[in-house]
């Protein structure tokens, strides 16, 4: 980890954060609110300097009166706002307590912050180039994650579990990609939490530096077989290239397993149908008013099984079978792997035996 500054202020270089950053205690982000729901450093803590509407008030000083008028407000402004995070949240830390802090450009108000930590004895570090270079640095990290990580895809129609596959692997020892749980969303036009929403594309792409940071490149990476899009983000093009030129292997399910899981997967739907009949709304353009009214006469009426096959036999599965062999080109030569039922115990053996066959 390569630090440098003066003993008021320590630096430390985007290009040596993912291999530095567990070596801290806490890192903050003393960037507004709004910039940080935006995407942040994983893990980091939220303490601006400057809140939103303060952060407004400043940039209109600074074009509309001058920089120095901006300057002195904006530093009484900084001065409490830093006391009222020393006294809500670290006066109990101990002398050894190491943070790092970050702002947008790595400049004044995470300098400000990190020195009088560094004057109060701690050993802070301010992270160089704050937000924009930690941003850079991710799109580098992965565009050379996409050369140095093999990718094992799981394939499967809906319903067969691929990512619960997924978790049992990891669970037995392999490593693993988990994109829909980085982007909170199942893939398909039912696939969004109606509680959690999604991260934007920045934070997306934030989730997947994390989760790759802590994987080793010499060992195979299971995944899950998606389209580009997951949901409203997308999978970064040259990581998604690399997937696609994975080694496939296939989940297969028979129908009343598939509508078994889905029906436990999309339970939320069962006791929301109004939800359920808008999400189903968005296929109208394919496959028009009369197999859309069929769908949600199902859906009010509770036969929530008849939907669900339905709903595999005429949209999902032609949709997976014209999309599978042409995004993935390995697909031909997968192995194939048979779930059968869909307990805990079904998914854990199906586990077993990939990692038998294909463990690294």
């Amino acid at each position: 980890m390569s630090q440098k500054g003066s003993a008021d202020v320590a630096r430390l270089s985007t290009a040596d954060l993912a291999a530095g950053i567990d070596a801290f205690d806490v890192v903050i982000d003393v960037r507004s609110p709004a910039e940080f729901a935006l995407d942040h450093i994983p893990g980091s803590i939220n303490c601006p300097v400057l809140d939103n509407e303060e952060r407004i008030l400043i940039g209109t000083l600074y074009k509309q009166e001058s920089p120095f008028a901006a300057k002195k407000r904006g530093a009484a402004l900084v001065a409490k706002n830093i006391a009222q995070h020393l006294e809500t949240h670290f006066l109990e830390m101990p002398r050894e307590w190491r943070p790092l802090i970050y702002c947008w450009r790595g400049g004044e108000r995470s300098g400000a912050f990190t020195h009088i930590l560094r004057r109060i004895g701690w050993k802070a570090s301010q992270l160089e180039g704050g937000y924009q270079g930690f941003r850079r640095q991710v799109i580098a990290d992965l565009a050379q994650a996409a050369e140095a990580f093999s990718f094992r895809v799981i394939c499967g129609m809906t319903g067969s579990g691929k990512t619960r596959v997924l978790h049992e692997l990891a669970a037995v020892g392999e490593q693993v990609l988990d994109l829909e749980c980085l982007a909170n969303h199942r893939g398909s036009v039912l696939g969004g939490d109606p509680i959690d929403p999604q991260p934007t594309q920045k934070a997306f792409e934030t989730r997947i530096w994390n989760a790759l940071r802590q994987l080793d490149p010499s060992r195979a990476v299971f995944v899950e077989s998606e389209s580009k899009k997951v949901g409203g983000v997308h999978i970064p093009d040259a990581l998604m290239e690399r997937i696609r030129l994975g080694e496939c292997i296939e989940v297969r399910a028979s129908n009343s397993t598939r509508v078994s899981w889905l029906m436990r997967e999309y339970h939320h739907f069962l006791s929301n149908t109004a939800d359920l009949e808008d999400k189903l709304g968005m296929l109208r353009a394919r496959y028009g008013n009369e197999a859309i009214s069929v769908w949600c006469e199902q859906a009010q009426a509770g036969r929530f099984a008849e939907l669900v096959e339905d709903l595999l036999v005429k949209h999902y599965d032609p949709s997976y079978q014209g999309s599978i062999r042409r995004n993935f080109l390995r697909y031909d030569s997968a192995d194939s792997f048979m779930l059968d039922g869909d307990s805990d115990a079904a998914f854990l053996t199906i586990a077993k035996a990939i990692k038998a066959k294909y463990s690294s």
